[in-house]
């Protein structure tokens, strides 16, 4: 049995397809779980419940924790240390491995140019302290030897979902669409890396059966040598066959509209994210796996297939296949 924390989101959907090849016993736990494949199992849980967290683990193996809380920050204070800490006490108390699906937040921007596993943390946003939080309350759990895990890290994320929330879905691909004008953040002439998800199901649950790649810190595969904003722009726009009209929000507009609108004042402290290189290496998982990331041209091109298919220049290509 391997069970997802966390199932519904884009990530564990990926991810209980990718666990097919490796098991037929799948339990999908969170507080309304929603069957992927015929076959898995569905277990109704809160994971800020100790009890409730124990008996959604009791027979499996893996547990991989791929929940996702509203982007609020008293969201996240509450919810993300008891559920780290009910997850990390339920795991060793059932004897299951444990695969952490993690972010970059806690990283030194001064080091965002070239992220590696060994990147140091400085977070200077509050929720990046939060991540930085748990993810070292783990790594100490970690190297006590009280519980077998890893750290599966992802940058910024982009694939196949019109529901996906992220940059490249709400700023770049929805709008082009429409024939509507991109946005991007703060700087369009830095270079910014995005993990493919289904690139990203694909390495998580192959980490998750893979006894020696546990307690370790893992970035998962992203293809090299992003595009910068503007490029982002101009790719997506022309295998839509729209023209490549953008506009950049400045970090200043965060702070006045904050004020009005909730999500920006979520959304302004992480907008050093974007004034700076942002490349995510994932050359250690590569190398190991012999893995190769989907290419962001690649990416585009199946997104467009998928989410807009009325926009598919190329219906013949075969990187559709």
């Amino acid at each position: 049995m391997q069970t997802i924390l966390g199932a519904g989101g884009i990530i564990a959907n990926e991810l209980v397809r990718e666990l097919r090849t490796y098991t037929e016993k799948v339990r999908l736990v969170s507080r309304n779980p929603v069957l992927v494949n015929e076959a898995d199992q569905t277990f109704s849980a809160d994971l800020l419940d100790l009890g409730q967290t124990k008996n959604a683990l009791k027979g499996s193996t893996v547990a991989y924790l791929t929940v996702g809380f509203r982007y609020k920050l008293k969201i996240w204070e509450k919810a993300w240390p008891k559920v780290m800490n009910n997850v990390i006490e339920a795991c060793r108390e059932e004897n299951v491995k444990l695969v952490f699906f993690d972010n970059v937040y806690m990283y030194d921007p001064t080091c965002m140019g070239h992220m590696t596993e060994d990147t140091p943390f400085r977070p200077v946003s509050k929720k990046g302290h939060i991540r930085a939080k748990i993810t070292e309350l783990l790594l100490e759990h970690i190297a006590k030897g009280n519980i077998d895990a890893l750290i599966a890290r992802s940058a910024d994320f982009y694939g196949p979902s019109i529901s996906l929330k992220s940059i490249l879905t709400e700023m770049v691909f929805k709008p082009l669409s429409r024939s509507n004008s991109a946005k991007w953040l703060a700087d369009p002439h830095q270079a910014h890396s995005f993990t493919y998800t289904p690139d990203a199901g694909k390495a998580t649950a192959l980490l998750g059966n893979t006894p020696d790649a546990f307690n370790q810190t893992w970035h998962l595969p992203t293809a090299s040598k992003p595009p910068t904003g503007k490029e982002w722009i101009h790719m997506v726009a022309k295998e839509m066959g729209n023209i490549p009209k953008y506009q950049v929000i400045p970090k200043w507009f965060f702070k006045t509209s904050g004020v009005f609108v909730p999500f920006m004042k979520e959304l302004s402290e992480m907008i050093y994210q974007y004034d700076r290189p942002y490349i995510f290496d994932s050359s250690k998982f590569e190398e190991l796996f012999f893995f190769k990331p989907t290419s962001y041209i690649e990416g585009i091109r199946r997104i467009i297939r998928l989410d807009h298919p009325s926009l598919v220049k190329h219906k013949d290509d075969l990187l559709y296949t």
